[in-house]
C-alpha cells in the first residue's frame, strides 16, 4: 500500500459507516463534497505494486491545494472501465468511486461530454454529432453521479459540482438532498444563445443548473451568455430558484509555482535545456493538452511563415511543443495528433540540419518540476487557443518568471485575456497577424518584456487560486445559508414524520 493511503483503502465498510455518519450528523463548516467526471488520482504500477498517485490534471492541480483546510470528499470516476473501486482515502482526501463501464465511458464521456458539448461550447469549432442514444447514456449517468454524491453529503453540508459533464447533477441533487447547498463551476466557455440553441436538450441542461445555489463561470462574456438564458425563455423566466450567476476566473497556486522556480533543482535543470536547445537561441514553447481548439497547428503554421519569409533565421529559434495526450478515444484528437507531427515534420524537413532541429514536439505528459524547467528556458510561450476558458498554462508560465523576463503571447478567445492585459495579444485566426504577433515577441526589448512581465506577475499572484475558490465558496456559503436551513428544517421534519408513520 502506498504510504498516502490510509487503511480505509482496503476497508470500504468502514468509510462507508463514516460517511453515513456525517450523513446524519450536524452540519460541518469545512466539509464540502467535491464532484467531478475524475476523481483527483490514478492508478500507477510501480515496483512494489500498483498504487494511487495524485492526477497531473487541470482541474485536480487548480482544486487541490485550496481543499487542505476543508474536510473533503470528492465523488468521481476512477479511469477504471467495468470495475467497481471500494471508497478510499489519499492525501486527505475520501475519494468514492462512480462506476462506469467502457459502453458508459463512449456514450457518456467521449461521445455526449466531448463530441456535442464540448465543440459546441467552444464555438462549434467542430459540429457535434446530434445522437439521442448519446444524451440518455449523459441523462443516466448524471443520475448516477447525483446519487453517489447524495449519499456522501454531511446534513446541511455543501457540494461543489465541477463542469459540463455533469451539468444535470445540480437539480438531481437537489431532488434528493433539499439541506444540501450546491455550487456548480464551468470551466470551459458557455456559448451565445444561438449556438446553445442548437442542443435539442438544452431545456433539460438549463434545468439541471437551476438547482444550484450559485453557479460560476470563466469569464463575463460567458455570464453574460448563461444569464441571457436563463432570463429569457429559455429558462423559463425569472425565477424564485434562480441561482446566482457570476464570474470566478479560475487561477493557480502562485507560491508553489514561484518556489519551485527558485529552486537550485529546477534552476540547474532548465540550464541544460537551454544548453541542448542552443545557448544562443530564442526558445519558443507550447504547452496543451493535445486539443483541435489550442490552437497549435496555427502557431506551428505561423511559425513556418517566418521561417520562410526569413523574418527569423532557423539557426536563431527553435520551437519546443510540448503536447499533452488527451481523449485518445475520440476521432477528432487522432487527426489532431496527426496534423501537428506532420507539421512538425514538414518544418524540420525544410528547415532543420543533422543535429539541429527547428521544432521539438513531444507528445506525453509532463512531471511539476519538468514544466517548471521549460517554463524558467523559454524566452516565449505561446498561448494561441481557438477558444479556452481560462488556459491555466499562461499562469503558470507568468507566476515560474522569477526573473521577470519572457513573453506571453496570448490569444484573445483564451478567458486569460480578460485579466493578463500586459500580454501580447494575438487573433489566432488571422495567420499573418499571428505570424507578425510571434516576430514582435522574439525581438521585443528586454527592458518592455521586463515591464510586462512584472505587471502580469501582480495580476497572478493577487489573483490565485485561493482567492477563487474563497470566493466561490463564499459566495455559496451566502447564497445558500438561510434557504439551505430551511431546506434542513423541511427535510429533518419529513424525515421525523417518516419515522412517526412508520
Amino acid at each position: 500500500m502506498n504510504s498516502s493511503e490510509s487503511a480505509l483503502a482496503g476497508s470500504p465498510g468502514a468509510l462507508r459507516t463514516n460517511l453515513d455518519h456525517r450523513a446524519g450528523g450536524g452540519p460541518r463548516d469545512d466539509s464540502l463534497v467535491v464532484v467531478a467526471n475524475r476523481l483527483p488520482v490514478r492508478r500507477v504500477r510501480r515496483k512494489s505494486g500498483t498504487v494511487w498517485e495524485t492526477s497531473p490534471g487541470g482541474l485536480v492541480s487548480a482544486l487541490v491545494p485550496t481543499l487542505e483546510r476543508r474536510r473533503v470528499t470528492w465523488v468521481g470516476w476512477a479511469g477504471l472501465k467495468s470495475r467497481r473501486t471500494p471508497p478510499f482515502r489519499h492525501d486527505g482526501i475520501d475519494n468514492v468511486p462512480v462506476p462506469l463501464s467502457g459502453d458508459d465511458v463512449e456514450a457518456y464521456y467521449e461521445g455526449f461530454s466531448n463530441r456535442v458539448l464540448w465543440p459546441l461550447f467552444h464555438g462549434a469549432l467542430r459540429a457535434p454529432e446530434l445522437r439521442r442514444s448519446w444524451w440518455e447514456a449523459y441523462r443516466s449517468i448524471n443520475v448516477r453521479f447525483a446519487e453517489a454524491a447524495a449519499a456522501a453529503a454531511p446534513r446541511g453540508g455543501a457540494a461543489w459540482i465541477h463542469d459540463y459533464h455533469l451539468m444535470l447533477v445540480p437539480a438531481l441533487l437537489r431532488e434528493r438532498r433539499p439541506d444540501l447547498r450546491i455550487g456548480f463551476f464551468l470551466h470551459i466557455p458557455f456559448p451565445p444563445e444561438e449556438l446553445f440553441a442548437r442542443l435539442p436538450w438544452r431545456r433539460e441542461l438549463l434545468a439541471g443548473l437551476l438547482g444550484a445555489d450559485v453557479v460560476g463561470l470563466q469569464t463575463r462574456r460567458d455570464e453574460q451568455n448563461l444569464r441571457a438564458l436563463l432570463e429569457g425563455t429559455e429558462g423559463g423566466g425569472a425565477d424564485r430558484r434562480a441561482p446566482r450567476v457570476e464570474t470566478f476566473p479560475i487561477s493557480v497556486d502562485f507560491e508553489r509555482w514561484e518556489r519551485a522556480a527558485r529552486s537550485e533543482k529546477v534552476r540547474r535543470r532548465s540550464a541544460a535545456l537551454r544548453r541542448r536547445l542552443g545557448t544562443s537561441k530564442t526558445i519558443l514553447l507550447g504547452v496543451d493538452r493535445l486539443d483541435y481548439t489550442k490552437g497549435i497547428d496555427a502557431r506551428l503554421r505561423a511559425f513556418q511563415r517566418l521561417l520562410r519569409e526569413g523574418a527569423i533565421a532557423a539557426e536563431e529559434a527553435v520551437l519546443v511543443q510540448a503536447a499533452v495526450p488527451s481523449r485518445e478515444g475520440v476521432t477528432e484528437y487522432v487527426e489532431q495528433r496527426r496534423v501537428v507531427e506532420r507539421l512538425a515534420g514538414e518544418l524540420n524537413g525544410e528547415f532543420g540540419e543533422i543535429g539541429r532541429a527547428v521544432v521539438h514536439s513531444m507528445h506525453r505528459n509532463f512531471g511539476f518540476d519538468e514544466l517548471v524547467a521549460l517554463y524558467l528556458a523559454a524566452d516565449v510561450l505561446l498561448v494561441t487557443p481557438l477558444r479556452d476558458g481560462m488556459n491555466l498554462v499562461a499562469k503558470e508560465y507568468v507566476a515560474s518568471r522569477v526573473d521577470e523576463r519572457g513573453v506571453l503571447v496570448l490569444s484573445e478567445f483564451a478567458g486569460a485575456a480578460a485579466e493578463l492585459t500586459d500580454a501580447m495579444l494575438v487573433n489566432p485566426f488571422d495567420p499573418e497577424g499571428l505570424a507578425a504577433r510571434i516576430a514582435d515577441a522574439v525581438r521585443a526589448p528586454d527592458a518592455a518584456s521586463s515591464a510586462r512581465m512584472r505587471a502580469l506577475r501582480r495580476v497572478v499572484r493577487e489573483r490565485d487560486v485561493f482567492r477563487w475558490a474563497d470566493t466561490f465558496l463564499g459566495r455559496l456559503a451566502a447564497a445558500g445559508g438561510d434557504g439551505a436551513r430551511r431546506r434542513s428544517r423541511r427535510a429533518a421534519s419529513a424525515e421525523t414524520g417518516d419515522a412517526a408513520e412508520g
